[in-house]
């Protein structure tokens, strides 16, 4: 488990991250997913990576965070963007960054949770499907979706490149 710690905290921090938008929230869901991939080790069969097992807790440890907030907080910052940020983040990371992030951040989370996994991560097709818990004819469906719809939202925000 140390191990695996070593190796996927980082990329695990991101993505929960990425998906709530708030830094110290993502700091303790990410002590969470290992805390419970290490209460569930027996369970683990090898069927998936270890890291995509490890995204699969990431993303129902998320997902159960997100459930379980104030529903109008919640929906309060899916319109205003993202949550944790501070001014410096935003700086930091960079107006082109900056736009594509907000744009994700507004998008439905099927969207946003395929997106973040298949172009972000670089996961493939197959560990997309694992993670998600979805069949592989799902997630290149969404993905397009997720492209058009992430493509429609640049657009709607001003931004368009050549």
């Amino acid at each position: 488990m140390r191990e695996w710690y070593v190796e996927y905290s980082d990329a695990i921090f991101r993505y929960i991250v990425l998906m709530i938008g708030d830094r110290e929230q993502a700091k303790d869901l990410t002590h969470d997913t290992f805390l419970k991939a290490f209460h569930r080790l027996e369970a683990f069969q090898g069927e998936m990576s270890d890291k995509n097992w490890l995204y699969r807790i990431a993303r129902n440890a998320t997902i159960d965070f997100i459930r379980k907030k104030k529903p109008l907080h919640y929906v309060t910052e899916m319109f205003t963007g993202v949550g944790g940020a501070t001014p410096e983040d935003i700086v930091e990371a960079g107006e082109e960054e900056r736009m594509v992030y907000d744009a994700m951040s507004r998008l439905k989370r099927s969207y946003r949770e395929v997106l973040l996994l298949r172009k972000i991560k670089g996961l493939s097709i197959r560990e997309t499907a694992d993670v998600l818990g979805w069949k592989e004819s799902k997630v290149k469906t969404t993905l397009s979706r997720a492209l058009q719809a992430m493509k429609a939202q640049l657009e709607k925000e001003g931004y368009h490149r050549e």
